[in-house]
């Protein structure tokens, strides 16, 4: 007897786990459709059918760099070497006229979601110095626009990712949460990284899943990889035929510069002929590969850049040593990527695995300033800024500093960053700029790319990147997430140009936005506003650097069919067209929320209120 009650209850517990995995299989639960009697002799049992991916689908990983600059990587004709991105584009594809929002939270929420940054009230970010009440500026992204993770994960997918998300609001980043803005509210069954947009490399304000955690002291790249690798082999584990998604977001090349000597070493001297010489080799390099058309011409020097042959013997060395770091940082972020692509080869899932990678978020920043940084400054240097020619004394007593956990925000000179950012000219936070959108983009996908190691040059976007990726794992974007109904994404489909290198581009028009800085384009035509900060809060702000002419402002026109890097105004030869884009852009502004045009001048100055936990969130969440 005792043994029969021992199988009951044994037979009681599986058929309860069996029944509470069945009903919980699914995040979108069918209506019931069987019946219900009063005894179960008279009911009729319906059990909804377990979610799966289709047959095939692949594994998904996107990798999102940091503030890297269009001419930095060897895989795009920098004298840096990326031996991991080298690889997967000779056996991929090299797209070079791929885009981002122009700063890191707008380009990391429209990636996400498929949608224009405003449309997803990323106008600026998620922080309470640069959010602001409005739909397009809250930095609440609603539930109505669901991120790749929240689809994938209903259509069979397990879904992870590690390093920067940078999309959680201030207000909600403490362990008591709100969590449904963390990444594990946006749709992502593990997360190993940091919420905001900077922490320090081996010092990282560390989250993983909904707490906080003590890092181990590594190099946050490091953390994040070995990460990667647990999620995938745990998940292969128990179910080796489900795909996964790994979003793959390390915070490198951004603030701080700070990477093992082991690394940095590796350029010791490679940079003591400057940024001018820098720029003439990439150059050259990106003709002789073809990532840029041959009759292109090198810009001039961005304002107030100076000639390296004009600096003194300290600056020099100085200066090489920031670019020695910086180099050495970006080929240790190239090896842990390599790790990850090395890992799924040796696991057999590399043959079916589509890895898209966006080789920064913007381009290369101009955060350094004119002489570079190496700590924090304090709020008293922040209100009367170093000279150059101070900020060089200091920086030279701390030169050792660079690249070290001491340097705890070390980054680069300007020089060096419009080296980066060869052959455009500006930087990152600048959207009426090529220098400031334009990043490389590789597509990695061997059973879905033939035509290995050519370029691709249709217009995209890092809104584009959601819908292609649906469309080649052949799942239909959903018209309901949990209940709630989705709104249309916005980006356009890559998958086409895959097989086809002279397909027309199909994503014809796409605005940009940052803090007034603005451009619009359209078939091939842009027409670019450079925002010039007014106010004295602002007057030590790098942004004004990134205008031409400061003291005549205005609109300028570029044919980027035959102006490859916006070297030719034609603004006063073709006024109509310039006149038919601006009006353009007003109804870009209109139809995804970029009103009211906040600028650099209202951020700094604090012209709207700032949130607070007690305002309601804007409408349209």
């Amino acid at each position: 007897m005792h043994s029969q009650k021992l199988l009951l209850a044994a037979l009681l517990a599986s058929g309860l786990a069996a029944r509470t995995n069945a009903q919980n299989i699914t995040q979108q639960q069918q209506p019931f459709t069987g019946t219900v009697g009063k005894t179960l002799a008279e009911s009729k049992e319906v059990w909804t059918n377990p979610v799966k991916a289709p047959a095939g689908a692949p594994n998904v990983v996107w990798v999102l760099l940091d503030d890297v600059g269009f001419g930095a990587t060897s895989t795009f004709g920098g004298v840096i070497r990326t031996p991991t991105f080298d690889s997967l584009a000779n056996n991929g594809l090299r797209y070079t006229n791929f885009h981002t929002a122009a700063i890191c939270a707008p380009t990391r929420a429209a990636l996400l979601t498929g949608r224009n940054q405003h449309s997803v009230h990323e106008g600026g970010f998620s922080h309470t110095w640069s959010s602001f009440g409005f739909p397009g500026w809250d930095g609440r992204i609603p539930s109505d626009k669901g991120t790749i993770a929240e689809i994938l994960r209903e259509a069979g997918y397990n879904t992870f990712a590690v390093g920067k998300y940078g999309l959680t609001p201030d207000q909600d980043a403490s362990d008591a949460g709100p969590f449904d803005r963390w990444p594990s509210g946006k749709g992502f069954d593990h997360f190993f990284g940091f919420l905001g947009s900077q922490t320090d490399q081996y010092k990282p304000d560390l989250v993983e899943d909904n707490a906080h955690v003590t890092p181990d002291g590594r190099h946050l790249n490091d953390q994040i990889t070995d990460k990667a690798i647990s999620f995938i082999d745990r998940q292969k584990k128990a179910a080796p035929d489900k795909p996964f998604f790994l979003y793959y977001a390390p915070g490198a090349t951004h603030a701080p510069h700070q990477v093992a000597r082991e690394w940095s070493d590796q350029y010791k001297g490679q940079f003591d002929g400057g940024w001018d010489e820098f720029r003439e080799k990439v150059f050259a390099q990106q003709k002789k590969q073809g990532i840029i058309p041959a009759n292109v011409i090198l810009p001039e020097r961005n304002p107030n850049i100076r000639a390296w042959a004009s600096l003194s013997a300290d600056e020099k060395k100085l200066y090489a040593r920031f670019m020695e770091v910086y180099a050495g940082y970006l080929t240790y972020t190239d090896h842990e990527v390599g790790r990850i692509v090395n890992h799924l080869k040796k696991i057999n899932q590399l043959d079916n695995t589509l890895i898209l990678v966006v080789i920064g978020d913007n381009g290369a920043s101009k955060e350094g300033a004119l002489g570079g940084v190496i700590t924090r400054s304090s709020a008293a240097a922040i209100a009367a800024p170093l000279s150059e020619a101070e900020q060089v004394k200091n920086n030279l007593a701390q030169i050792e500093l660079i690249g070290t956990p001491e340097g705890t925000n070390a980054n680069y000179p300007l020089g060096w960053a419009q080296a980066a950012n060869t052959p455009f000219k500006y930087w990152k936070q600048d959207a009426h700029s090529e220098g400031g959108t334009r990043n490389p983009l590789i597509a990695f996908y061997p059973k879905g790319i033939t035509d290995k190691g050519s370029i691709r040059t249709q217009y995209g976007h890092v809104i584009d990147l959601l819908p292609t990726t649906l469309e080649i794992a052949g799942i239909k974007a959903p018209e309901v997430i949990r209940g709630i109904k989705q709104d249309t994404i916005q980006g356009t489909s890559l998958a086409y140009s895959l097989h086809d290198a002279r397909a027309a581009s199909r994503h014809k028009t796409q605005y940009y936005y940052i803090f007034g800085s603005r451009s619009i384009y359209h078939d091939g035509w842009k027409a670019a506003f450079a925002y010039k900060p007014t106010s004295a809060a602002t007057g030590n702000l790098v942004s004004a650097i990134s205008v031409a002419n400061p003291d005549n402002n205005d609109w300028q026109l570029y044919n980027l069919n035959e102006d490859f890097n916006e070297r030719i105004d034609l603004a006063k030869k073709n006024p109509k067209k310039l006149e038919e884009l601006k009006a353009l852009f007003e109804e870009q502004a209109k139809k995804y929320n970029i009103y009211p045009y906040i600028t650099w001048d209202d951020v700094l100055k604090r012209r709207l209120p700032q949130p607070t936990q007690q305002q309601q969130p804007a409408a349209g969440k």
